[in-house]
């Protein structure tokens, strides 16, 4: 139930969404506190002064290896969302199918694998606001809400 009068504070995570041949580059979470186990394509926090298109290309980079130019991303899809920890977040979707080098898993601490899986046959171990991000991408919605009320 919204409270008038009191502003909201969303945590912005940016994600990116790296999609080759019908396919898109999911990692397997691990070790993080946070969906281990489940595949989601790769992201983190936006950091202070930091631009949401740097903020994807650097998470890119960081947990891919590929390095990605900020004029490559196009944006995909806002998702306003709440965690099961019951924080509000909002997640904020770029694609890009241009990168300089091999993705692989580069945050092996942060992550257990790396693979590509076709558009219509997702995994079914995926993080639920990504999975509906994508689909949503998919059948041309930029905007939605996901485990929120």
């Amino acid at each position: 139930m919204a409270q008038h009068g009191r502003r909201a504070s969303f945590g912005i995570g940016v994600h990116l969404m790296m999609i080759k041949d019908g396919r898109i580059l999911l990692l397997r979470r691990s070790n993080t506190g946070f969906a281990d186990g489940l595949w989601q394509v790769p992201g983190g926090g936006l950091e202070l002064g930091e631009s949401l298109t740097a903020c994807a290309a650097r998470e890119g980079k960081e947990e891919t290896g590929a390095l990605i130019e900020e004029r490559d991303l196009t944006f995909a899809h806002a998702c306003q969302h709440r965690d099961p920890d019951g924080l509000d977040r909002v997640g904020m979707f770029f694609t890009t199918g241009l990168w300089d080098g091999t993705p692989y898993n580069a945050e092996t601490h942060k992550a257990s694998a790396i693979d590509w899986f076709l558009l219509d046959r997702l995994p079914a171990a995926m993080v639920g606001y990504g999975r509906h991000a994508i689909e949503q991408h998919l059948a041309g919605n930029t905007f939605s809400q996901y485990n929120f009320s």
